[in-house]
């Protein structure tokens, strides 16, 4: 007469037992991999927003000792429109175009970065300026968090990247995580994506 209830508790300790299996074996790693790179994608846009929110500052700064490079200011000033007039889509990461344009224009606002403070070279009561100083120094801490977002985003997306296409990642991924997908990754170096350091003391 205990069968019954016997069988029952049996097939309950079969299935936590298949859980724990399962959960030892990863099968939540894909979406928790995915939160990852939602959340390094987040930082990565949260540093890039404030070094967009900078430039108008260091534009009108640098313009008010150096008026007559407005070609350099203009770039940095047509980059950084470009870049604020850019929707973002809800889908951008797994939206190669996308990504890749947003990537594209934030190259060449750092391009655009980097040319006008090698000009700022050239004039030393701007490199005096208080002002200046503590927008350069912001800039540059600013350049460093966007180069450890990056990097963390990188790393994000590769284990995610790997895992959807791994076993046993792979395997859970077709059984039950089949609407995850790959997404996009950073292709231009950190490198090129960075201002350069400015030297103020006018030494080697």
């Amino acid at each position: 007469m205990f069968s019954h209830p016997v069988r029952k508790l049996t097939a309950l300790a079969v299935v936590f037992s298949c859980t724990l299996l399962l959960a030892g074996c990863g099968i939540n790693a894909i979406p928790a991999q995915k939160q990852g790179v939602d959340a390094a994608w987040s930082q990565v846009l949260n540093e890039y927003q404030r070094r967009t929110d900078l430039i108008p500052n260091l534009v009108a700064t640098v313009k008010a000792y150096a008026a007559h490079e407005s070609s350099t200011l203009e770039a940095v000033t047509e980059a950084r429109a470009k870049v604020t007039q850019t929707q973002i889509p809800a889908n951008i990461l797994t939206n190669s175009q996308a990504f890749h344009q947003f990537e594209q224009n934030q190259a060449t606002l750092s391009g655009a970065l980097s040319r006008l403070m090698v000009v700022t070279e050239n004039y030393p009561n701007l490199k005096a300026n208080q002002n200046f100083l503590v927008l350069q120094a912001q800039l540059e801490g600013t350049e460093n968090r966007i180069a450890v977002a990056r990097r963390d985003y990188i790393l994000a997306v590769q284990q995610y990247d790997t895992t959807l296409t791994t076993i046993p990642g792979r395997w859970y991924h077709s059984m039950f995580y089949s609407s995850y997908q790959p997404v996009q990754n950073f292709t231009i170096s950190e490198q090129a994506q960075q201002a350069p350091k400015v030297n103020f003391s006018g030494t080697p």
